[in-house]
């Protein structure tokens, strides 16, 4: 017997928003491809076309699931059994900070509420780490002659802040580094 296709098809065009393709398992375990892509909304919603998926799997009663694929995550990782509000809180964080969200929680190994708990100390985007160190220093009220600037070497600066573990630097492009105080 060959598989059956997948149920949608992985190579739809792309979400607007985060997604996860959930598998029947029954299904998988016999040879057949079953799954829906299901956009991250709400827990209850994901459920719901879970249950719709596992109803019209090929395998009569299939009850287990597992997510297999995931899109829109940006760089975040999520685990076969994550669970529906993991889904949709990173899901949600992720829409709302882009990807330096994805990568500060990849940065605390997918800790969500470390990664949340870091925009607490959110010193803001930056070309380079070099103008944050500037800035910061210039906010500080210290007055720099102008006969002194050309000496100061801002980049070294912010290298040693970065180091010492002053502060938490995610890079998102070329010119554009996100730094966060680690206080």
């Amino acid at each position: 017997m060959s598989p059956a296709p997948f149920a949608e098809s992985p190579q739809q065009a792309r979400p607007d928003g985060p997604r996860i393709y959930v598998a029947c398992l029954a299904a998988y375990n016999n040879g057949f491809l079953h799954g829906r892509w299901i956009d991250a909304t709400t827990p209850d919603e994901i459920m719901e076309e879970v249950q719709a998926m596992l109803a019209a799997s090929p395998i009569p009663q299939a009850e287990e699931w597992s997510i297999h694929d995931y899109e829109g995550f940006e760089d975040a990782s999520l685990s076969e059994y994550s669970s529906f509000e993991t889904v949709c809180d990173l899901a949600e964080f992720i829409g709302e900070h882009g990807e330096v969200a994805a990568k500060l929680c990849t940065h605390f190994g997918d800790d969500l509420e470390e990664a949340k708990a870091a925009f607490e100390d959110y010193a803001g985007e930056f070309k380079s780490t070099a103008d944050f160190a500037e800035d910061i220093t210039r906010e500080c009220g210290t007055d720099i002659p102008k006969s002194l600037e050309y000496y100061i070497d801002w980049e070294a600066l912010a290298r040693d802040m970065e180091m010492s573990g002053e502060i938490l630097v995610i890079r998102t492009g070329f010119d554009e580094v996100h730094v966060f105080w680690t206080r």
